[in-house]
């Protein structure tokens, strides 16, 4: 089964999961490209649908000084480059209603609504009427049931290109944890689920007004993510994290994609053996 107006993307049982993946901002047009063209070699190598993620504008910060990007036109503007040249989808964070028109205008397939605004019922709406594919991350103060009455408020415009995702629970003031019942929760809604596997690692909160995060664990997270049946991965990933202007702290190095994503295949197959028993 294929998502309609996303070519190549399939969330079916039947193959892989797919991939949504990319630095967490765009910081420039070299790197984001950089950055797009290995990991669309990689997946092309591993026959793992690929859609690239950079936000062009960082709403939600730490503290005021905190970089927000290079400018919407110009974010904007690199990601359809990479779209056309690369002839990869791509997914960007929108954050008001006239972001939702704006994005869509640049050709951006998936219109992605940050945790903390998944109930924000004009932003869903806006991006609905978009016709695009809108993916809403369920806030870390919801339970997974909530995410039903989100996709709701997109399906009522009459559009039912929805991904929901996974990206933890606030656990005390700056700790995250993924109840894993909350996958095959939100699968029964009809839409396909996805795990975003490097922001469930986030250590919000920090005394430094800077997120921390927990990279170490991103094998083991993904892992589970794929053994309780989640169509899609989200990863965010940059050459030197250490040096990335936003989210570093739980980024994946760049270098160490390729080995994550062979890892998982085969647990994939056995999760998709084990699905037609």
């Amino acid at each position: 089964m294929m998502i309609d107006n996303i070519p190549n993307i399939r969330f079916t049982n039947e193959g892989n999961f797919f991939l949504l993946a990319g630095p967490c901002v765009i910081e420039g047009k070299e790197i984001t490209y950089r950055v797009a063209s290995e990991i669309k070699e990689i997946t092309e190598q591993l026959s793992i649908p690929f859609i690239f993620k950079s936000s062009y504008r960082k709403a939600n910060r730490s503290k005021a000084d905190s970089f927000t990007g290079i400018g919407d036109e110009k974010g904007l503007e690199i990601l359809q480059m990479i779209r056309e040249k690369l002839k990869v989808p791509v997914v960007t964070d929108i954050h008001s209603p006239a972001e939702a028109f704006l994005a869509a205008s640049y050709g951006i397939d998936v219109l992605q609504i940050p945790a903390f605004l998944c109930r924000q019922t004009d932003l869903l709406e806006a991006a609905a009427e978009t016709g695009k594919y809108v993916n809403i991350k369920k806030g870390q103060f919801l339970a997974p049931i909530s995410m039903k009455f989100a996709a709701e408020k997109v399906s009522s415009k009459g559009n039912n290109n929805i991904f929901l995702t996974e990206r933890g629970t606030q656990f005390g003031y700056s700790d995250l944890i993924v109840d894993f019942r909350s996958i095959p929760e939100m699968k029964s809604y009809g839409y396909p689920v996805i795990l975003d596997v490097t922001h469930s690692l986030q250590q919000p909160n920090q005394a430094s007004g800077v997120t921390g995060g927990r990279p170490d664990l991103i094998s083991t997270m993904a892992r589970a993510g794929i053994a309780t049946g989640v169509d899609g991965l989200f990863i965010e990933t940059h050459p030197d994290p250490a040096n990335a202007k936003s989210d570093g702290a739980n980024m994946l190095k760049l270098d160490l994609l390729e080995d994550l994503l062979k890892s998982l295949l085969p647990l994939r197959k056995v999760t998709n053996l084990l699905n037609k028993v």
